[in-house]
């Protein structure tokens, strides 16, 4: 057991009771003052009780048999959920804990900066405390802010939400603005924020929170339109977030203080990422105290979310050049594996990005021929793509295979990362160089086992997004590394407005999986395309335009009175 985790998980335990009891007096009706009063703000213990429960807000692997942010998000190009992944939302929501649970945390850090305002703790322990309640206040609204457009913000703690019900149901901001206030948060929080451990609250987190909220912002302003979501597109906005991203990057990089992993997929299925050079800020689980379900999501008979033959596609061959160019072999067929009845894509992934064979497993799984992962659970995959690199074979079978005991950390913030959201930034803005490619995406490039990108790639007839060689290829990359993770590829589509990718009749082998034409006995049910390749689901997913901005749940406007509107389109 790791003692640091022990501890975070004491003071987790100590802020939910607090928090519990916290919560039940801020909504009761004519509340007056707090009940928490200047001396509960003036004990370091009670505060850093109080703000350590903010930690469950990154929700990394999950906790128990919930889902996470890794795997489960399959909505996107890279996975084929076998039960069908619609749009987030068909219909307008009477209620969704998407628009309320952000807001009881907003609620809670308004609190927290309220009680703090008296608080007698000496000014660089109260600025401290600031900043983690100002940088938790601001990963919330930017959650709301990507998925809703306006919202309604909240600057001060909400006491009697009853009779403050025309501030809690008033109308909407306007997202630019909402977003500046974030940006204002997260520099508050960069500025009074010191170092600290990989799962607490320190300037390094803060400023990689930054560095992706900022190239969010940057691109959605970048390429935002009118019709589709609600607001032209704004280049002097986009080129300040954008700089402030390779600002926030670069302070990191330069740092000195993290280095890439040695071998790609380190960083996702470790018992310790406090160890990791890499890992900047990450979600922490303690065996028979707090576990997960994603490694046994990845090793149990149930059917796999698998990679889509569209995904696979996206890697490059070891040559540097994608599917259309490359003078390697480009037979994507398995083989059949007479030792074990299964059949092997093995012959495919020695041609590949090294990063292609972390994310998969060697051999196809699906219905009649099932694999076995080193003591794991016959598996079986949507697409027969089967997703590896969340498992750790190291950990006891038990505690693979079964929901809610997996201990592995969750990486939350890594410089991969950065170094992606660094190219990406200084490419939109023109100002990347070789030098620049040199010092971020060409050492995950070196990882991958791939050569180094130049300025000046070669075309790619894939490229179906309409920009330039240079940022496809960087797009290409960050699809690559990040296959799969935290929930990246959905917001990335969103924000470089390529939401329409995701329609399954436009863009068909998003819903493909691998050839199994050649599968002698293959079941009945499959169904095939006329290439030979497996078609996972038969339900189709067509894009509207509407889809870019989520429903206003009804009962918000509803309770507004006519002070809140519904998103176009809803």
């Amino acid at each position: 057991m790791k003692l640091f985790k022990s501890i975070i998980l004491c003071g987790l335990g100590l802020a939910v009771m607090s928090l519990s009891s916290c919560d039940d007096m801020l909504t009761k009706s004519e509340r007056t003052k707090f009940e928490l009063g200047p001396e509960f703000w003036s004990n370091t213990n009670q505060v850093a009780s109080y703000s350590n429960v903010l930690y469950e807000n990154y929700t990394g692997y999950g906790q128990g048999g919930g889902s996470g942010w890794f795997y489960f998000k399959s909505l996107s190009d890279d996975q084929v959920n076998p039960s069908f992944d619609d749009w987030m939302f068909t219909t307008v929501p009477g209620t969704s804990t998407y628009w309320s649970s952000p807001y009881t945390e907003i609620r809670r850090c308004n609190y927290m900066l309220t009680g703090l305002e008296n608080s007698t703790l000496v000014d660089s322990e109260k600025n401290y405390y600031v900043a983690v309640g100002r940088l938790n206040r601001a990963w919330q609204y930017y959650q709301l802010v990507r998925m809703y457009g306006d919202v309604n913000m909240l600057e001060e703690v909400v006491l009697d939400p009853v009779a403050q019900s025309d501030v809690v149901y008033g109308p909407r901001t306007d997202r630019d603005q909402v977003m500046d206030f974030v940006l204002d948060d997260l520099n508050y929080a960069v500025q009074n924020l010191g170092a600290g451990g990989k799962n607490s609250w320190s300037k390094d987190m803060a400023l990689a929170m930054k560095s992706d909220i900022c190239l969010f912002e940057g691109t959605y302003c970048k390429y935002r339109t009118v019709e589709e979501n609600g607001k032209a597109a704004d280049p002097t906005r986009a080129q300040k977030y954008l700089n402030e991203c390779v600002d926030a990057s670069q302070q990191l990089m330069n740092s000195g203080k993290y280095s890439l992993a040695a071998n790609y997929g380190e960083v996702y299925n470790s018992l310790d990422l406090s160890k990791s050079s890499e890992v900047i800020f990450f979600r922490n689980y303690v065996k028979d105290q707090l576990m997960h379900s994603t490694a046994d999501y990845t090793a149990s008979s149930s059917q796999q979310r698998g990679i889509s033959k569209d995904a696979v596609e996206a890697f490059l061959f070891l040559d540097g050049k994608p599917l259309a160019t490359t003078t390697l072999n480009t037979n994507d067929h398995p083989m059949l594996d007479p030792t074990n009845n299964a059949y092997s894509i093995q012959g495919m992934l020695a041609n590949r990005d090294k990063r292609l064979s972390v994310l998969l497993d060697p051999y196809l799984c699906f219905k009649g021929h099932g694999w076995v992962r080193s003591n794991s659970m016959l598996m079986t995959s949507s697409t027969g793509y089967n997703i590896a690199k969340y498992d750790n074979v190291q950990m006891e079978v038990d505690y693979r295979i079964n929901t809610g005991k997996n201990y592995t950390d969750a990486p939350i913030y890594w410089l991969a990362v950065i170094y992606l959201n660094y190219a990406e930034a200084k490419a939109e803005l023109g100002t990347l160089t070789q030098t620049d490619l040199d010092a971020s995406v060409n050492k995950l490039q070196a990882r991958a086992g791939l050569p180094a990108m130049t300025m000046t790639p070669d075309a790619d007839p894939a490229n179906n997004m309409g920009v330039s060689n240079l940022l496809w290829e960087i797009r290409r990359t960050r699809r690559c590394e990040l296959m799969a993770d935290n929930w990246y590829r959905y917001w990335d589509l969103i924000r470089w407005h390529q939401l329409d990718l995701l329609d399954t009749q436009a863009h068909p082998n998003i819903n493909r999986g691998a050839y199994l034409a050649g599968v002698a006995d293959l079941d009945e049910t499959f169904n095939l395309d006329a290439q030979g390749y497996v078609i996972p689901v038969s339900k189709q997913r067509v894009f509207d335009k509407k889809y870019y901005l989520c429903p206003i749940p009804s009962n918000q406007i509803t309770l507004s009175k006519g002070g809140t509107s519904q998103n176009p389109g809803w």
